[in-house]
């Protein structure tokens, strides 16, 4: 078109280096921080090769450039890692010049692939996620779309490190110092008050809402601060844009991911405006008299000197659905959240401070859920808090609640959610389960909530080809009045293993600190007789 012609033009004005190396022939993708256009550079051999340009933003930080080059070209060139060849400036231009892999996307190939074919692409990202963290590198931003495959060729490639965080002992020298992605000038979220309906309520606090002095005023500004949403619904709701149609994905993109139109009313949000910060130093605060129990101050409550932040007051409305005007009152919880909606991990939705290698492996087995269940997206949220709601639908309240106290978050939810058996939900949806009989238009079944799960049946989750089928089928012949039976092609399908649905639930445990590590998930029986 004429908009990416125009953008090829200005490329090669910002960094004319360029133009006597590389014959730009497309933009093939475009993200926040950067633009990525394929290439073709005559090589001296004579031959032509294929490369990927990525143009970052004039705007990046110049440390987080360096550290995504340090990530390409420590970790990458092998084991599934993207390397890279070249890069070129000019001024606060910068161009990464890296091999060009060939692509299927995952949404058009999703419903095709066998279970051996699922199989061998997670392995493959399993190594990509082992060497990565063997050299402390945090990805951030693992999904489909930033893990290439060719399924002819049987390659694979992880990209894209641009938000790529370090952990504490990480091999990556730039990862130490690069700036957050707070710092490059993505939005952190603030205190919003979300309605989601049915009078069902969740908030998240941290427990330890004083803590102990620190040296650091950056320090104590994290320690003191509280962050505390509330879902609340109400009938007269009215629905989001994500909740237009009956028939629906599993949490909102899409017609050919199916959900019940009562689950999408229970679920329709409203985002109401958070209320204005109040200028601390003009406003009286009223908190009631009565004592707090000491269960909801930390250790350290008693020795926290007063602070610009009122962080010394105690707040009456811990592990309640509302927000008192001392919580209001506190400075914003500030926390790594990079990455894209519905790959966030618990304790990135909950702002754990603390985030490890756990949140890629946390992001792999929503890849694998989608593999395993047909289903993609299969969560999409407008916020984190809604993000977490529907994690609850599947992984259960009480179980999220439990894992969110181990890294030091209160999560209330004023109703119970059961979880959900994860053979029997990817079975349901994928349209597998042969415990219900197919009929023309929809199939119920029941959801978590007891409402209907409706299937369509003019939008299944496989190719005709590939749906199960309690008979054999028969075609008539003509002439002789015979009838030739043919089997159906599952593709492994209607014969998955226990092992892939222990591995999905190792990979979506709630809880970071136990979750499994890649390295572990390369060792599973899913993947016996694969080696090494």
């Amino acid at each position: 078109t004429a908009g990416i012609k125009k953008d090829i033009e200005k490329l090669y004005e910002a960094v004319p280096q360029l133009v006597n190396v590389f014959k730009i022939k497309e933009k093939i993708g475009e993200g926040t921080f950067s633009s990525v256009y394929l290439a073709t550079a005559q090589l001296q051999t004579g031959y032509e090769e294929k490369m990927a340009l990525k143009h970052l933003i004039p705007t990046s930080h110049p440390l987080r450039i360096a550290a995504e080059l340090q990530c390409l070209t420590v970790a990458g060139g092998q084991d599934n890692v993207m390397g890279v060849k070249y890069c070129f400036r000019k001024n606060d231009h910068v161009v990464i010049v890296m091999p060009y892999l060939e692509h299927e996307s995952f949404l058009d190939i999703l419903n095709s692939l066998s279970l051996e074919e699922v199989r061998e692409y997670m392995y493959n990202l399993f190594i990509a996620l082992r060497r990565i963290h063997y050299f402390g590198i945090v990805h951030r931003d693992v999904k489909p779309s930033n893990f290439l495959y060719n399924r002819q060729l049987k390659e694979y490639a992880l990209v894209d490190f641009g938000l790529a965080q370090g952990t504490p002992d990480t091999k990556i020298e730039l990862l130490k110092t690069a700036p957050s992605e707070d710092e490059q000038g993505s939005c952190s979220q603030n205190n919003p008050t979300i309605a989601l309906g049915n009078e069902v309520s969740v908030s998240v606090t941290a427990p330890k809402q004083i803590a102990p002095q620190s040296a650091s005023k950056a320090a104590d500004k994290k320690a003191s601060s509280l962050s505390k949403i509330q879902l609340k619904q109400g009938r007269g709701a009215k629905e989001d844009s994500l909740h237009h149609s009956v028939q629906r994905s599993v949490f909102g993109e899409r017609n050919f991911n199916v959900y019940s139109s009562t689950y999408q009313e229970n679920l329709s949000t409203k985002l109401t405006k958070q209320s204005k910060m109040i200028d601390v130093s003009s406003r009286k605060f009223v908190t009631k008299k009565k004592i707090i129990s000491t269960k909801t101050v930390s250790n350290g409550a008693a020795r926290k000197a007063a602070s610009g932040c009122l962080s010394n007051l105690i707040c009456d409305c811990y592990a309640t659905d509302r927000v008192c005007s001392v919580c209001l009152s506190r400075c914003q919880q500030v926390a790594p959240r990079a990455g894209t909606p519905g790959f966030r991990a618990p304790e990135v939705l909950t702002k754990c401070p603390t985030q490890t290698t756990a949140i890629d492996m946390w992001s792999a087995g929503i890849i694998f859920l989608s593999l395993l269940s047909g289903r993609y997206p299969f969560y999409k949220a407008s916020d984190d808090l809604t993000a977490l709601a529907q994690i609850m639908t599947v992984r259960g309240s009480r179980e999220t609640i439990q894992a969110a106290k181990t890294f030091g978050k209160s999560v209330l939810c004023t109703q119970v959610v059961p979880a959900q058996n994860l053979r029997t939900l990817c079975e349901k949806l994928r349209g597998t389960d042969s415990s219900h009989k197919r009929s023309q238009g929809k199939v119920p079944s029941k959801s978590v909530n007891g409402s209907v799960l409706p299937v369509a049946a003019d939008k299944p989750c496989a190719p005709k080809t590939l749906r199960k089928q309690t008979q054999p089928l028969k075609s008539f012949q003509e002439g002789d009045g015979a009838f030739e039976t043919k089997a159906v092609d599952m593709k492994g399908w209607d014969q998955v293993p226990d092992e892939a649905y222990d591995l999905l639930d190792k990979l979506l445990d709630l809880n970071p600190a136990t979750r499994i590590t890649a390295k572990e998930a390369l060792l599973h029986p899913f993947f016996k007789g694969m080696g090494l």
